[in-house]
């Protein structure tokens, strides 16, 4: 069993995602390894309010709730994966060339190891390098990006071409998503012109907004995406603003009329059997949160991400039998 028993964590009162083995990079990644739990405690990319960098710890500290089996996929889902947590990326504060930079070498050594990168937030910027890093080991990948606002804006928006909503526009401008593979889910805030959607739309982005999700079901929806990826490697970029602010409210940017908790983690059980080669969850902002409601979110979010990487027998370095 790879998850720690509670009382052995009680008495030692570390804090490591899910009760798992720590491994701070640079440490070599244990045999059976497939998946690694990294926190990037960056925010200087937030154009609302600030303290997504403090989600890593927040979200550490109520996984340690989370059981490692599966009921829905039937799986062992820690043992499965020999998931560890790998630390935090460290950076210099005010540099972020170099936070990007930090970010995107720790990402291609996880993936060019054979596992998977789960990256936990910090603000949405910080998913183009991983984004960069996860293209580099894979080549192109189809991407489910879930969350409020398109995110490909430009420059012109802030006179800034990298913060967290850019990193989408960034991505498809660096060929780091295969053409007509950019799933854009829970999609309803306000434009600034009609032409905000044009650089997905140019490239063949399928967007599905909240709305028609709750009118078509999530799991007709996931249904939808897992047909279109078909066997390609898929990288999920989850903003929690995708979900309404009535069931995740601690974010910098919420906006009403998102998906429910139930809808979100419907839709990812629902991706069962796509190639997942890396995940991120972003833009947890604690001080805004309630009772935890946003990081207990965050933590079950990652546990579908890793449930499925979990149910690709074969998959990576560390599937297991």
């Amino acid at each position: 069993m790879i998850q720690q028993p509670a009382l052995e964590y009680l008495a030692h009162g570390q804090v490591p995602f899910f009760r798992l083995p720590s491994v701070p990079r640079p440490a070599p990644l244990p045999d059976g390894t497939d998946a690694v739990l990294l926190g990037a405690t960056w925010d200087g990319g937030a154009t609302a309010a600030p303290g997504a960098r403090f989600a890593p710890f927040h979200v550490r500290r109520v996984s340690a709730f989370v059981q490692g089996f599966h009921p829905v996929h039937r799986v062992a889902v820690f043992d499965r994966t020999g998931a560890v947590d790998g630390g935090n990326v460290a950076f210099p504060p005010f540099d972020p060339a170099a936070v990007r930079g930090r970010i995107e070498a720790e990402v291609a050594a996880i993936a060019q190891a054979g596992a998977a990168p789960f990256l936990v937030g910090g603000d949405h910027s910080v998913a183009l390098p991983a984004l960069r890093a996860v293209a580099r080991a894979h080549g192109p990948v189809a991407v489910l990006h879930l969350d409020a606002h398109l995110d490909t804006s430009g420059p012109e928006l802030w006179g800034e071409p990298f913060h967290h909503g850019t990193p989408l526009r960034h991505a498809l401008d660096e060929g780091l998503v295969l053409p007509g593979q950019l799933h854009q889910v829970g999609i309803r805030g306000a434009w600034g012109s009609p032409e905000d959607a044009a650089p997905g739309e140019a490239r063949g982005a399928r967007i599905t907004t909240a709305d028609a999700l709750g009118a078509a079901g999530a799991a007709a929806v996931a249904a939808r995406i897992r047909e279109a990826v078909g066997d390609r490697p898929v990288y999920v970029t989850f903003d929690v603003d995708a979900v309404d602010p009535a069931f995740a409210p601690g974010t910098g940017t919420p906006v009403p009329g998102g998906l429910t908790s139930r809808e979100a983690l419907a839709l990812l059980r629902g991706l069962a059997g796509v190639r997942l080669v890396g995940m991120d969850v972003v833009e947890v902002c604690p001080a805004l949160d309630h009772a935890d409601l946003t990081s207990h979110l965050a933590a079950h979010l990652l546990f579908e991400g890793l449930a499925l990487r979990a149910l690709r027998p074969g998959e990576g370095r560390g599937a297991r039998p």
